[in-house]
């Protein structure tokens, strides 16, 4: 089988690639190399393109066609909050613009299965413990109501075009299957927090009067192998007769503290760790873990790794760097 894996350059994205290639699965990334790597494709053919431009639907389907791809996984987005309340119009273009263009790419060319990476984003700031697929989104900001979007448009490809689609809702992602293939931007709390020490300064947490045990923000962290395993699965299941649902939570149902956080940094370092105490910031919700029942019982997914290993691997994957 041939896969298609859109922005598979990226630190998602190369980790699914390396796992389909692993399995002996024939890879085609499509990436503009923007923010991926060409290195982080080996094992793959890669076609270098923009899919939010014009020609990008003929390109596509002239890739699927010629290459006999059968199903494709769209990584392909920007995906920084701030940056998407300063630049909406950035991420409705091409955000949702190189979604259209790929799955008008599919159905020409006759392409079914698609798994789309979506976003807990999408949810905005539920009140309630534990999230779950049936709540209602209610995105906070241009770079959520995208992804939701996204999601509204693969429902309506499988009307029109008799597609396959699953769209993967991420909570939030962290750490390294191999250290080759490590996240390299600072926007997440475990690299915010590396690379502060690195530059011998005291990581800062916003807001210690939650009204959560130790008074910081609860988050569910799922290690970056988990969830490039939950996209195979989502393959798997795609193939299958029986698919009763196309939104899917990813996560490990279990939430950490930021101090928590930090504390398992410190352990795994070896050092001590006093962070700056700030304030709290607009927008960050109390509490945000994952019901990942409904993945578990329909592909049989669950995460195999916790906390420890996610910073365990991003700090050795920082320190091979």
């Amino acid at each position: 089988m041939t896969t298609l894996v859109i922005g598979g350059a990226g630190y998602i994205g190369s980790h699914v690639v390396r796992l389909l290639v692993e399995q002996g699965e024939k890879v085609v990334v499509i990436d503009h190399l923007a923010t991926g790597y060409r290195e982080r494709t080996a094992g793959a053919e890669l076609v270098e393109l923009d899919v939010t431009t014009a020609e990008a639907v003929p390109a596509l389907v002239r890739v699927i066609r010629e290459t006999g791809a059968e199903a494709m996984i769209h990584f392909a987005a920007h995906k920084q909050v701030g940056e998407s309340v300063a630049k909406p119009e950035m991420y409705w273009h091409d955000n949702v613009g190189g979604l259209a263009n790929a799955l008008s790419a599919c159905a020409q060319a006759g392409l079914r299965d698609v798994v789309f990476s979506s976003s807990a984003a999408v949810y905005g700031m539920p009140d309630v413990d534990l999230v779950t697929e049936d709540l209602t989104p209610q995105p906070i900001n241009p770079y959520g109501a995208t992804k939701y979007v996204g999601e509204w448009m693969l429902a309506d490809a499988e009307r029109a075009h008799d597609m396959r689609t699953v769209a993967l809702r991420y909570f939030n992602v962290a750490g390294a299957g191999w250290p080759e293939l490590a996240d390299t931007q600072v926007m997440n709390l475990v690299p915010i927090v590396l690379d502060a020490l690195d530059r011998g300064h005291a990581p800062t947490v916003f807001g210690t009067d939650y009204d959560t045990p130790d008074g910081t923000c609860i988050r569910d962290y799922v290690h970056v192998l988990d969830l490039a395993d939950a996209h195979i699965a989502a393959l798997t299941y795609l193939r299958g007769e029986d698919r009763p649902h196309r939104v899917f939570n990813v996560g490990t149902g279990t939430g950490s503290s930021v101090l928590e956080v930090i504390e398992a940094i410190a352990r795994v370092k070896g050092i001590e760790i006093t962070p700056t105490l700030g304030e709290r910031r607009p927008g960050d919700p109390a509490r945000l873990i994952c019901s990942a029942d409904r993945i578990r019982e329909a592909m049989g997914w669950s995460a195999t790794h916790g906390l420890e290993d996610i910073v365990r691997s991003a700090a050795e994957a920082r320190a091979d760097a």
